[in-house]
């Protein structure tokens, strides 16, 4: 099996501003409160407040009024996963760790080495030995330590996870025990849409695998609407590749509970890959957020991502990856159901091509 995540190699730039805080943190002659200091501003030169664009052309496409696009890929290394990297290097740092360790199938592995590359702090990044990405010498470039393991990713997350615990590592893998600080980091891009928009949308897609990135955007959503900010906390709808994700499933069929996949069951393609698994690590939290926001969830096919793609970088100029697109696919096909009512609709896009 030889899969691309389909994130193209980038340079993974960051301002000389931000590399000239780094060598502030690295410096071990001074304080720890300020080098958290230094690493703190990179995070705020840095990381999230991305764009949110107003998708015209797709609303005369589909005939449905102010939708909204949250462009995930302007963080560093193009993804969201940047939120949740600097995030725990900075807690990382602030705990005195000297090495950070993760598991990953490519986009999370270079947020990760770029945090820790710019904290001055080792990284090991495990990859399914099956699995291969041009993210992996991206990764290599910024000083992280490859290691291949044998495999699922699920799998591997547990074996690293293992590792970190023996070796007293700071473990970064989904579904741990750094869940809510993750959970929190995502949280902001609910802040950020707020903040642009005054209110809370009356719906907010969102591309769905773990779930940590659904249940964050939720959780800022209520937090929000529970200090008074917003008039409503908007209904949730997740998406992700048909029959392959236990979050959509689990909903899908009335579940209490997320209920895991049939490991055999579960088919990669170039298309579908961030999108799939058989455990979702924080399936709980997502299927919970689903539910208590009356969302909606939905299968998408590859050939529907495909589409989506070309279409929104022929009507939009944007270059998304397909799996990005799946939250904006299931919104459009709630409103082709329900014909929505005029409002403000929020598509969350998590990464470039």
């Amino acid at each position: 099996m030889n899969l691309k995540d389909g994130v193209r190699t980038s340079d993974n730039k960051v301002s000389s501003e931000a590399r000239r805080l780094s060598g502030m943190v690295k410096d071990l002659g001074k304080t720890l409160v300020d080098r958290l200091e230094c690493y703190e501003d990179i995070i705020s030169l840095e990381v999230g407040d991305t764009g949110l664009n107003r998708a015209k052309a797709l609303e005369r496409e589909f005939d449905l009024r102010q939708l909204y696009i949250k462009y995930e890929g302007d963080n560093p290394t193009g993804t969201q996963k940047d939120r949740i990297a600097f995030a725990q290097l900075y807690d990382a740092l602030r705990r005195e760790y000297t090495v950070v360790s993760l598991a990953t199938c490519g986009n999370y592995g270079v947020a990760m080495a770029l945090a820790a590359d710019l904290a001055g702090i080792a990284c090991k990044v495990y990859i399914p030995e099956t699995y291969h990405t041009d993210r992996v010498q991206e990764m290599k470039n910024l000083n992280a330590e490859i290691i291949r393991l044998p495999g699922s990713y699920e799998d591997v997350v547990r074996a690293s996870t293992a590792h970190a615990n023996e070796n007293g590592w700071y473990d970064a893998n989904p579904g741990g025990a750094n869940t809510p600080l993750q959970i929190s980091a995502y949280a902001q891009i609910a802040q950020e849409i707020f903040e642009d928009l005054g209110d809370a949308p009356k719906y907010c897609a969102v591309p769905v695998s773990n779930g940590t990135l659904f249940a964050g955007i939720y959780r800022g959503f209520v937090s929000l609407y529970k200090r008074g900010k917003t008039s409503r906390v908007p209904k949730m709808i997740a998406a992700s590749s048909s029959y392959k994700n236990p979050i959509i499933q689990s909903f899908l069929q009335g579940l209490e509970h997320c209920k895991d996949l049939n490991p055999e069951k579960i088919k990669e393609t170039v298309y579908n890959e961030p999108l799939i698994n058989w455990h979702s690590f924080d399936g709980e939290e997502a299927l919970y957020a689903l539910k208590e926001s009356d969302g909606s969830a939905y299968n998408i096919s590859d050939k529907k991502l495909r589409e989506m793609t070309a279409l929104l970088a022929k009507k939009e100029g944007f270059k998304i990856l397909p799996a990005s697109t799946a939250g904006l696919i299931g919104l459009l096909e709630l409103d082709e159901k329900l014909n929505l009512e005029p409002d403000r609709f929020v598509a969350v896009l998590t990464a470039k091509h």
